[in-house]
């Protein structure tokens, strides 16, 4: 178990808000799911047995029709909700959940399918006994779909304070301005940040290791490396600090080229006075 799992979720208590989702929140945000999916399976066998009923279908072919309803609800649309909404569904959407890659990527079609289909076993079949043990077991709050395709439940929402501002240490300035820096994912960005934000509360052991190792994976998407010897917080907070400048100034920039077009879009031809100027 790295120390990523074992610190920055529930490591000494320390309330950073990263990671896995409680437990409870998991076990909730699934009920919600599972009633959702039920009530539709269920609306839906109504409408096919009704209408097989009216048409004279033959049974072997009403039977079908149930097959492909069964599928259609319990598997297809769970996937399609899961991939659309990058890891999250109404349950998730309510407790402020959503189901990321092992890396802190969203999860892709393959994610949201594997997971599906291990469900039917873990929460529909077992009447989600199977689910909740292995989800208390692991250390992420992983079911047994998430632990077969590799993924796990991330809280997006909760932080009770606000964190300090990034600041970039002189020593990085000119490095930070010039460094080549890859889209970071999801997860790994929020770990990062939020790290930085709560250092100061972890132990001096936990908090060089969890440094060292967060910059570690940070540094895979970073060229060139920092200076030699540079202190692995200053290292985030110089990275974090370089994607937000640059974001901002990508979005200044876009904003003034869309209010230059604007301005164009609106003027009248030349020579014609505009009687509002």
């Amino acid at each position: 178990m790295s120390a990523i799992e074992d610190e920055i979720v529930i490591g000494e208590g320390v309330a950073i808000s990263v990671a896995e989702a409680p437990i409870t929140m998991r076990m909730l945000s699934g009920l919600i799911d599972a009633i959702v999916v039920l009530l539709g399976f269920y609306v839906a066998s109504l409408i096919v047995s009704a209408t097989a009923l009216l048409s004279g279908f033959d049974p072997a072919l009403t039977r079908a029709f149930n097959i492909a309803t069964f599928v259609l609800w319990l598997v297809l649309v769970p996937t399609v909700v899961e991939v659309l909404t990058r890891g999250r569904s109404l349950g998730k959407l309510a407790l402020g959940i959503r189901i990321v890659r092992d890396d802190g990527g969203p999860v892709g079609f393959r994610h949201a399918l594997g997971r599906a289909l291990v469900g039917l076993l873990e929460i529909y079949m077992s009447f989600g006994t199977i689910a909740a043990t292995t989800a208390v077991m692991s250390s992420r709050g992983k079911r047994m779909g998430d632990i077969v395709v590799g993924t796990y439940p991330m809280r997006t929402r909760g932080a009770k304070s606000t964190m300090p501002p990034l600041v970039v240490h002189p020593a990085l300035e000119e490095w930070s301005r010039t460094a080549d820096i890859l889209r970071l994912p999801d997860g790994l960005a929020l770990t990062a940040r939020t790290f930085v934000g709560r250092a100061g509360s972890l132990t001096p052991q936990s908090r060089d290791r969890l440094g060292r190792d967060i910059a570690g994976r940070v540094a895979e998407y970073v060229s060139p490396n920092p200076p030699a010897g540079t202190h692995p917080e200053y290292f985030l907070q110089a990275v974090l600090a370089a994607r937000r400048d640059r974001e901002y100034a990508l979005l200044t920039a876009s904003s003034k080229r869309y209010d230059a077009e604007m301005e164009r879009v609106g003027a009248l031809p030349f020579g014609i006075e505009d009687p509002e100027r």
